[in-house]
């Protein structure tokens, strides 16, 4: 029975520690389950419970792949791209992350309009039948391509990314995002959205106990600003200790 709940154990303490992030979800869950299918000699005498915990994995996560922010993060994490994906899966999320990019560029494009339109001086309305007007509408036309070529180019990046093997299982996704960012600046963009999600609340509730080893009965006169601090301090120092 111990060795049929490590598992359980061990991707606890994974999905809880403060660098797991919404990526890890799917990947950990698929483990599971396929070590749970899979036949061992030390399952004598625990087949029952052994199909009861993996009849109770499916059932809770039987949707997982669907949902948005688990999916996106995880394809966009190059540990495991889709790799962790079913076959019927893997095409509608592709789909999906195709879409964000899309509109990722879209949303740039018109930033980029706006900051050009308003550096200068605002430009005269044309008259409808006027000469200038049928230039603006070919010019139109125009601006619906590059917004193709916009679907295209994340297309492009999105293919290629998916076509190279995974980093290691230790590798970092941000740093890997840092050194790929000028060949997939689309995707590397999307990865600091979806990546920096906590899979779980498990980090932000040891901040209970944290506060409460800082703020005591011999601290009551702690102001709020201090005891602030003393909290961030002791979260973050080890973090800044290990660079």
């Amino acid at each position: 029975m111990i060795s049929l709940l490590a598992p359980f154990e061990e991707l606890t303490q994974q999905i809880s520690s403060s660098t797991a992030s919404s990526a890890d979800v799917i990947p950990s869950i698929r483990a599971l389950t396929r070590l749970l299918e899979k036949t061992a000699e030390t399952d004598h005498g625990v087949k029952t419970s052994k199909a009861t915990l993996l009849e109770a994995v499916q059932k809770r996560f039987c949707d997982i792949e669907s949902e948005r922010l688990y999916s996106i993060a995880t394809i966009l994490d190059p540990r495991y791209k889709d790799r962790y994906f079913s076959d019927a899966v893997k095409p509608q999320i592709r789909g999906l992350l195709s879409n964000v990019l899309a509109t990722g560029l879209e949303q740039q494009d018109g930033e980029a309009s706006l900051a050009a339109s308003g550096s200068g001086p605002p430009e005269k309305v044309p008259r409808t039948g006027s000469l200038h007007a049928m230039y603006a509408e070919l010019l139109g036309g125009d601006q619906e391509c590059g917004s193709s070529d916009n679907s295209s180019s994340a297309s492009l990046q999105l293919n290629f990314y998916l076509s190279e093997p995974v980093i290691a299982q230790s590798g970092q996704p941000l740093v890997y995002w840092q050194n790929n960012k000028s060949r997939f600046p689309a995707l590397a963009q999307a990865a600091r959205t979806y990546l920096c999600a906590p899979c779980t609340s498990v980090d932000s509730e040891r901040l209970f106990s944290t506060a409460g080893n800082i703020i005591d009965e011999k601290r009551n006169k702690l102001s709020a600003k201090n005891a602030e601090m003393l909290i961030f301090i002791k979260k973050n120092l080890p973090l800044m200790l290990k660079k």
